[in-house]
């Protein structure tokens, strides 16, 4: 790519790409893909943060940020954890 322009221009434009991967927090590699599934008969959510405290329901495990957060049907019964 460079060898028909003038090197300091190459120069300049990699320090330009190395820069703004550095202010974005870098390439990712690895991307989350949830499912566009969602849970209706979801009646609350728990997550370690926030101890046994009921949190509104995510649409489904995947969308939760954290590990090991946790869905739960009304009678407590668990319909998934978050990785």
């Amino acid at each position: 790519m460079c060898m028909h322009v003038h090197k300091g221009f190459c120069s300049i434009m990699r320090v330009d790409v190395y820069a703004g991967s550095i202010i974005l927090g870098g390439i990712p590699t690895e991307a989350k893909v949830c499912p566009l599934i969602c849970y209706d008969v979801a009646a609350y959510m728990t997550c370690p943060s926030s101890g046994n405290e009921h949190l509104s329901p995510l649409c489904n495990c995947c969308l939760a940020s954290e590990p090991g957060c946790a869905i739960y049907l009304s009678d407590g019964t668990r319909l998934c954890t978050s990785t």
